[in-house]
């Protein structure tokens, strides 16, 4: 019966995407994100619904009636220009067909859904959508997974869906940090009572999500999280009580084994998976001091490597930090162009904050800034220990601040003189629950 409502949902859409090709990008994020067809047991399973999906959208770019434009940002040069560098590094990989066949191409497929991000993503009315469907598409695993904790008194871990990237409880609770904010920026720019209840809840059970995924890494990232959350909300004392709560209650509702689990992010020198990651870690710069330039190609954490370049050759590893991946798979020159790409989305966030912040029309833009400022903290911090350089979604929030900051552009915010609100003096404050048209 799942099968056949996936199927049918999809199909039926399908029409609708031919002819409104920026629908095709919702589409792909719910079947990307949510993985759909992943909780259903039959035909649906493995089913390329997204791949179709990707076809019928790019039929719709050179047929449909949606507007195109590529946005106005030096974001969309420098994320061309680090795929240009994985191309590059590719060629001179270790291994360059199997670096192009088992990442190259996978890796060009999810930026291909950026590029027509990019594109059909013109308006702030469609960014606002796309926000809504990645917030829930992924958060529905948080939501579902913050009951299933409650109800288990935390005792028992909150996993992804299967065969996705966030398959794994600390690949999922990273995304869940990730889209922790989104939902708070979806709560400040409603005016729907029920919404933004709803959105509370929501946010306590992911949460809770978090919490339950026993990841040391996502705990790091969350308490980063928090407080960029905290400094950048513009109601803070909401926050600030939130987490009073949360810390109050969590202190007497989490089991033992949780904080004994947390306890040994101090004691790293005597946890096995913490010195195999170290272990890992070292094999990549060891890996990078050999070839500077473009590292090992895609997929270069292998046992036959690791005899070369890891100080432990026995203990392998997986990268388990999107810094080292880079580092070992594309060299200094791709974790630079990475770490420059990150940079810049950050900064060009707090750019549009300050420019929006005495635009009474804008403040929408600000409060999506400031909270895709907060995303990208925690990607972060929690990319820290977890191997996610490629993830969908970072590259998604990268797409959205692209979009964000030409539409801040297009309504005059980096103007010489930034227009003012009628009546003269200064705008005030609109209240939080603005309705978004």
């Amino acid at each position: 019966m799942r099968s056949l409502l996936v199927t049918i949902v999809v199909f039926g859409l399908l029409p609708a995407v031919l002819l409104r090709p920026h629908l095709g990008v919702y589409l792909w994020s719910w079947l990307g994100y949510m993985n759909p067809h992943r909780l259903t047991w039959g035909f649906a399973y493995d089913f390329p619904f997204a791949q179709l999906t990707a076809l019928a959208t790019i039929a719709g770019l050179f047929f449909g009636k949606d507007p195109k434009q590529i946005p106005q940002s030096p974001l969309v040069g420098l994320w061309a220009l680090f795929l240009l560098w994985l191309c590059i590094a590719t060629a001179f990989a270790f291994d360059p067909a199997y670096s192009f066949n088992n990442g190259l191409v996978g890796t060009l497929k999810i930026q291909l859904m950026v590029l027509i991000t990019f594109l059909l993503i013109t308006d702030r009315r469609k960014l606002h959508i796309l926000v809504w469907v990645v917030a829930l598409s992924i958060g529905f695993f948080g939501i579902k997974g913050g009951v299933f904790a409650l109800a288990t008194g935390l005792n028992y871990r909150v996993w992804g869906p299967p065969g996705s990237f966030i398959a794994g409880n600390n690949e999922l609770a990273l995304a869940l940090i990730m889209v922790l904010p989104l939902f708070r920026y979806l709560q400040l720019n409603t005016d729907h009572k029920w919404v933004k209840r709803g959105l509370s809840v929501a946010m306590l059970l992911i949460v809770a999500s978090i919490i339950a995924s026993y990841s040391r890494g996502a705990f790091l990232a969350a308490s980063a999280m928090a407080f960029m959350l905290w400094l950048k909300s513009r109601r803070k004392l909401p926050i600030v009580l939130a987490t009073a709560v949360i810390v109050g209650v969590g202190i007497n509702f989490v089991p033992d084994k949780w904080f004994d689990r947390m306890s040994t992010i101090e004691t790293y020198e005597e946890d096995a998976s913490a010195l195999g990651r170290i272990n890992a870690w070292m094999f990549a710069w060891n890996l990078a001091l050999d070839r500077p330039l473009t590292g090992g190609g895609f997929n270069t954490f292998t046992p036959e490597l690791f005899w070369k370049y890891a100080p432990e050759p026995t203990r392998f590893h997986d990268s388990h930090s999107i810094y080292f991946e880079i580092l070992a798979e594309q060299g200094f020159v791709g974790l630079f162009l990475f770490l420059t790409l990150w940079g810049t989305t950050y900064f060009i966030c707090g750019g549009i904050v300050r420019r929006c912040k005495k635009r009474e029309d804008l403040y929408w833009a600000r409060d999506l800034a400031a909270m895709l400022q907060v995303s990208i903290v925690g990607y972060a911090v929690g990319g820290a220990f977890l191997g996610l350089a490629y993830f969908d979604l970072p590259y998604h929030i990268l797409a959205m601040t692209a979009v964000l900051h030409h539409l801040v552009k297009q309504a005059g915010a980096y103007d010489a003189e930034p227009l003012r609100s009628q009546g003269g003096g200064s705008p005030r404050p609109r209240p939080a629950g603005k309705r978004v048209e």
